[in-house]
Formats: C-alpha cells, structure tokens, sequence
C-alpha cells in the first residue's frame, strides 16, 4: 500500500520554504507550464537555489513534472523575481529551458533595471511580466523585452481588454489571461486570442440541469453502494466490477502500478480484496470516479488525486480518525466539475456517510476542515493554514502528493 504519513516524513528532505504550483494553461486546456506560489520568509529562496542541489532537484523533479499519455515530462516553471533580487544577487545558473522569469509589476524600472532584463534575454532566458498597469508609461520600455504579459482580467475588466490588446498588438508578445476565474471568462478570453490562461476556471462546474451520471461510472456506483453494505464479499463486489471487464482490468493495471508498491501481482478484483482490504478498493473505485472522460483536461484529474492524497496524509500526520474517509473527500470534492453537475444533486447519487456528504457540501467536520486547508495550500494561502502541523510538514505532503498522483494517473493512461 501507499506509505504512511510519518514513513514519508522521515523519506522526504524538507524543504526551506513552502511551495506549491498553478498550472498555466494553452486554449485547448493543456498544461504548459506552472507558476510557483511560495512563501520564503527571509527572501532567501531563489538565491539559495546557486547553492542548493536539493531544491532545484526537487524543483526540477516534482513541481516541473507532469504525466502526459503515459509518458512524464519536465515542463518550464514561472519564478517570480524582484527587482532588488535581479540587480543586488547574482542569479543561480539555472537552466534557462526550465524556467521564466517574471518580473512583478512594482518593480521600480530603472535604466540599470532595463539593461539587465535585456541582458538576461540575450542570455536566453524566457521573461514575462506581470501585473502590467496600461495607464502606467513606466512599462513601456519592457514591452519590447519581455516575452510574455499577464493581463490580470479582473483588474482590468473584461470589457477593456480587446482596445488594450490592439494597442499591444506591434509588441508580438505571448499574451496570458491572469485570474480567469469561471468558464465564461474562459471563453470570452479565447475569443480576444489569449495564448496562455491561469486561474481557477477549472475548479467550477457548468451545472447541466437534469443530469444523470452515466456510462462506467454508474457501474462505480454501482461497486460503491455494494461495498458499504455490510455483508458485502470480495465475490459480491466482483459481480457487479465484471458487467464492465475493461474497467476491472483497468483498476487491475492500477492496483499492480508503483504507486500503490505491491510485492506479488493482483490477479483479479476478488483477489485484491482478499489479500487488501475492502478500505483499499473503495480507493480505487473512487480513482477511476475522478478519471476525466475526453471532453475535460486531465490537470482536473491530477488535482482531485493530489488533493485526496494530500488530505489523507494530513490526517495520517495529525493523527484523525480515518484517514481514508479524508481521502475519499479530498478526491471528490470536484467530482461536480468533472461531471457538470451541482455537488448536491450529485451526493444524491453517490453512496456516502453523512458526514462525508456535509465535508463536501459545506466543508464541516474533520473531513471538510483539511479539505479547506489543502484548498488554502494549493492556491499558495499559506498564511491561512492551521498550526496543528509545523509548516514543512504541509509541503512535504503536497510534494508526495504530486508524485503520487502522477504515479496513478500514468497507470490509469497505460491502462
């Protein structure tokens, strides 16, 4: 089975600093980089990385990697960088495929500051700016240097975006749409011609009235309503997995991958109940809930697994009851996207305890308490979180979590 909260803590190395990752995404929804939110209280982080084989490896390993058809790839990462950092500190040799740097809006742009951002690019590194004020002259000049601007969409509204983009037309930049925040925003965004998108337009259903859960998920269901029934058996829960043999062999292949480090191969449903527990097939019945079906991109996916691996271990480290049900609440709580459906009709026809229920419906209980601090950790709100924990300890979970969801997510693309 998966390690244990206190087995990774003594694995991990923790890091300084807490860290975690936003996807930015291309109009078709696919993942090309990320942005790396963190929170470094002595302003050291970026200037330890010359000196710190560690950090950039766990960079360069965990917060850049991304499961894509089976096969991981190392993506560029968006560092924010000071202006004081840029002209007082030699930058650490970093790999310049590997990294942007983005220059923050209240940079003071003085003619050192300009030189050396021309520097950097004739250097080849990628730069982008954000935070860009159009009533602000004093940006002028980056324009022509920066290879890609962030236009925060709610700061400057909508409305006032297609004149400004016309403006920014002769300066052939990479345009990204910042704090997209819902799927109508989305689109409007595409429509203007957007490259590149951040924010959490993914995070929200669009609620189809009426809609029932179909196709292998209802056999899910199906599995899931067996397997709280109290005198369900390994034989059981079989039958009802084989009006579906491709999903069977599917769980199968996942049961069998890294990511859960068997010692014997799992030969067939009834087999891994025996040998595993029903706790731990109910996991993999909920893993394959979350699989996006072909119209939803698979950073969807990957997140409910981090978030559901991330609150288990949360609880495995405060010392909750029941680190599963956390599991199991961490992964569905965005079920309603992937299905486009409200959360409360959806828990109408989904099998779960009542407390379970009320965690996704309104965040309460142990359950919804570190939901909310996993949503708190991975918008990069690292000032909201709880101190049951001491600090590293949340970065080092959020770090297994995302390999782990990789682990999974490349078996169920093999599979």
């Amino acid at each position: 089975m998966a390690s244990t909260g206190s087995q990774i803590m003594a694995e991990e190395q923790p890091l300084q600093v807490l860290m975690a990752r936003q996807p930015v995404y291309t109009k078709s929804q696919d993942v090309v980089a990320f942005e790396l939110l963190f929170r470094d209280a002595d302003g050291n982080f970026i200037v330890g990385l010359k000196d710190d084989d560690a950090t950039l490896g766990v960079l360069l390993g965990t917060y850049s990697s991304i499961t894509k058809g089976g096969a991981v790839k190392s993506l560029p990462c968006f560092l924010k960088v000071t202006d004081s950092f840029l002209l007082n500190n030699d930058l650490p040799e970093l790999p310049r495929q590997s990294f942007v740097l983005e220059l923050l809006g209240h940079s003071n742009i003085t003619p050192e500051l300009i030189a050396r951002v021309k520097d950097l690019a004739r250097q080849g590194y990628r730069l982008a700016l954000a935070d860009y004020d159009p009533r602000d002259p004093k940006f002028e000049p980056l324009l022509n240097i920066v290879h890609v601007l962030k236009l925060d969409i709610q700061l400057l509204g909508l409305d006032n975006i297609p004149p400004l983009l016309q403006r920014l037309r002769p300066y052939q930049l990479e345009l990204l749409a910042d704090k997209v925040e819902t799927q109508d925003e989305f689109r409007r965004c595409l429509e203007m011609g957007f490259a590149l998108y951040m924010g959490y337009f993914l995070s929200k259903p669009e609620v189809v009235k009426g809609k029932k859960i179909t196709g292998n998920k209802v056999v899910l269901l199906q599995i899931l309503t067996e397997l709280q029934r109290p005198n369900a058996t390994a034989q059981s829960i079989e039958q009802i997995a084989l009006q579906d043999p491709a999903l069977t062999y599917r769980i199968l292949r996942v049961v069998n991958s890294a990511a859960f480090n068997l010692r014997r191969e799992i030969s067939s449903l009834s087999h891994a109940i025996t040998l595993l527990g029903i706790e731990q097939i109910k996991r993999w019945v909920l893993l394959f809930l979350s699989a996006a079906d072909k119209n939803k991109p698979d950073e969807l996916t990957r997140n409910m697994l981090v978030r559901g691996r991330m609150c288990e271990l949360l609880a495995e480290m405060m010392g909750r009851d029941e680190p599963i049900n956390h599991f199991i609440v961490g992964l569905l709580s965005q079920l309603d996207v992937l299905l486009n459906m409200a959360m409360a009709d959806l828990l109408d026809q989904v099998p779960l305890q009542q407390d379970m229920k009320a965690a996704l419906l309104d965040r309460s209980g142990s359950c919804g308490e570190l939901l909310k601090q996993v949503e708190h950790y991975e918008r990069g709100e690292f000032d909201q979180l709880s101190r049951a924990l001491e600090r590293p300890f949340y970065e080092v979970a959020y770090r297994h979590s995302l390999n782990w969801s990789q682990q999974v997510l490349q078996a169920m693309q093999e599979s």
